[in-house]
């Protein structure tokens, strides 16, 4: 069940009745059917099976795990729970991917040799859940965590259908005792939930599906495009993509207050972020602590005798695992690969970057923060490309053609400058033919910029809006319901993530 459908508008507020004039004891009941239910509605019903598979399996081995006094068990029962989530993500979503693979190896080594194909299955919600599975067993096993005794909540906590699908990848030590809670009707989390679920509708159907429209136009034929329309639409896809995924985890924040239940928030301002590393501590922050707790850190320890070099490894098979984590393709790998780089060449460019700002006398100026907020954007958009295109050839095709046309359109420009007629006749196919609507795109893209620097100075959107006068407030309502109903678009388009 999708948050944009109207079937979760007709599944939250009946959720939350039952919820409402039910006692404490039965409560948790209530998500964990409601988590069921809404699980069900992806209409995959083995999907089912699987997160009641990972539930079990995550939850006796937490048990056994705590019980046991024997290190050498401890850690085998770690590693076979462990093992036993890989394989049943690795099932779902990598088998096509490697069995392609394969066959094509033996085909280069001339083998008559033949993998047969299963057909695709549906893994959405999968990878998150599962993620947080291997971290409930990883505290468990380090003993920063106490393992889960009571088998509703801890399903619950796997399982609570805000975060279901798309995360955020959840701490046992954060959620499961929220559950444990004696509900009391909060107002001001409600009111708070309600915006967030409003924001999050128009980030996803009025900026995400609009712009998606351009981009799909542009990525769907690169090889026709200029260059000009390739960067347009790729800053575009910038902007769908944390439009699309920010705007769930909205939703999702939302629901979950709705009910009491706080989640950890998952994005914070990324584009104004001023390095790589300061981006992935902006974007899909959940996901970023999950990398950086549980394969960092243990890399970088077990390669600190290399020091900037193993640093440099250790963030490199990071990255590596975050591209193969979001799909079962080379482009994902290649994007993994080049943020890896990223981080990597950061580790030995730093001391270096100081000196040459010390130097040009930039050290900590605003001028600074500007040159590498742009630089950071930049390079974040660069590998968007080989998250979108459909193939590594595609997105080198886009990234060596970025430049085709430039120089062309800059010149006529400069050249037709007082000649409006001239210009716009040579700027209408960067609007693919129709400047309201890329009037509109990029409208879009400011109300994104707007949010980020709202969000870096008041912590997040809602805040900001609710923290205004009455009027003020209620004029935001509506237009925000008012922009919904009129520019949302109408048929359900997924969200982004739910090919992860």
């Amino acid at each position: 069940m999708a948050f944009d459908s109207y079937k979760y508008l007709i599944f939250l507020p009946l959720v939350f009745g039952i919820f409402y004039f039910s006692p404490d004891r039965f409560r948790w009941q209530i998500l964990l059917l409601a988590s069921l239910l809404f699980y069900a509605f992806v209409q995959a019903p083995y999907l089912i099976l699987v997160l009641l598979a990972v539930i079990a399996v995550t939850y006796f081995c937490g048990i056994l795990i705590e019980k046991s006094k024997v290190p050498s068990r401890r850690r085998l029962l770690f590693w076979a729970g462990i093992l036993a989530n890989v394989l049943i993500l690795g099932y779902l979503k990598y088998v096509p991917f490697l069995v392609d693979n394969l066959n094509l190896l033996f085909r280069f080594l001339s083998l008559d040799i033949s993998l047969a194909q299963r057909p695709g299955l549906v893994f959405v919600g999968v990878s998150f859940y599962v993620f947080q599975a291997i971290s409930y067993l990883a505290d468990v096993y380090l003993e920063t965590a106490k393992a889960e005794r009571h088998p509703g909540y801890f399903a619950v906590y796997i399982g609570f259908f805000p975060k279901l699908l798309l995360g955020p990848i959840e701490r046992c030590g954060d959620l499961i005792h929220q559950f444990r809670k004696k509900y009391e009707f909060n107002y001001d989390n409600m009111r708070v939930g309600l915006l967030m679920c409003g924001w999050g509708l128009f980030k996803k159907l009025v900026i995400a599906d609009q712009l998606r429209i351009y981009i799909d136009s542009v990525y769907g034929n690169v090889y026709a495009c200029t260059g000009p329309l390739l960067i347009i639409a790729t800053y575009f896809y910038a902007i769908q993509i944390y439009a699309d995924f920010s705007g769930y985890t909205d939703i999702a924040i939302g629901s979950a207050k709705i009910f009491n239940i706080n989640l950890t928030r998952n994005f914070n301002a990324p584009y104004l972020a001023t390095s790589i590393a300061d981006f992935w501590r902006r974007w899909h922050v959940t996901f970023y602590r999950w990398l950086l707790d549980y394969i960092f850190r243990p890399l970088q320890m077990e390669f600190r005798t290399m020091r900037n070099w193993g640093t440099l490894l250790a963030l490199f098979i990071t990255l590596l695992v975050s591209g193969i984590w979001h799909g079962a393709e080379w482009h994902f790998i290649a994007w993994g690969i080049l943020f890896g780089l990223y981080l990597g060449a950061a580790v030995f460019y730093k001391p270096l970057q100081k000196k040459i700002y010390l130097k040009l006398g930039l050290e900590k100026t605003g001028i600074q923060k500007i040159w590498q907020t742009l630089v950071t954007f930049n390079m974040v958009c660069l590998a968007w490309i080989f998250f979108r295109a459909e193939s590594c050839k595609e997105a080198f095709y886009v990234i060596t053609h970025l430049h085709t046309g430039v120089r062309q359109l800059l010149t006529g420009a400069m050249s037709n400058i007082t000649m409006f007629h001239n210009l716009k006749h040579l700027l209408l196919p960067i609007t693919l033919n129709d400047p309201v609507m890329f009037l509109g795109y990029l409208a879009a893209a400011a109300i994104i910029v707007f949010e980020h620097v709202i969000c870096r100075k008041y912590g997040d959107f809602s805040g900001w809006i609710l923290g205004k006068s009455k009027l003020f407030r209620w004029l935001a309502y509506i237009t925000l319901v008012l922009a919904i109903v009129n520019f949302g678009k109408t048929s359900e388009v997924p969200f982004v993530y739910f090919s992860f």
